[in-house]
């Protein structure tokens, strides 16, 4: 008897990988989440009432200097994962609309043909 599985060792791809420049494109937007504090940030945010925060609201949610927050919401708006407004004296930051989505979908692949859902 074989002590060979009855499955294969690695599971075909069925779906359409990502191109080059797919992959180009959202490397800088998984490389500015892939802090925790900008994560945080993000979410934050995000489930802010109207989906905009302003930046004195943020840096009361971290125990870290104005000028880091700071600094990580300018990653953020940089990698194009944030718009800015600054209204007088503050700036207030919302999440762009197709940031997330594409974040979020990234990896998902489509339901084989003939799938029941």
């Amino acid at each position: 008897m074989s002590d060979s599985p009855d499955f294969a060792c690695c599971t075909p791809l069925t779906g359409t990988s990502m191109s080059t420049e797919q992959a180009e494109q959202v490397a800088p937007l998984l490389k500015a989440l892939a802090d925790p504090v900008r994560l945080r940030l993000v979410s934050l945010i995000a489930s802010s009432a109207g989906g905009e925060a302003c930046v004195c609201d943020l840096n009361e949610a971290f125990d870290q200097t104005q000028a880091t927050i700071s600094h990580h919401l300018k990653v953020l708006h940089a990698a194009g994962l944030l718009d800015r407004d600054k209204r007088g004296v503050w700036v207030y930051y919302a999440v762009r609309p197709k940031a997330l989505p594409a974040v979020a979908t990234l990896f998902s692949t489509p339901a084989p043909t003939g799938a029941r859902g």
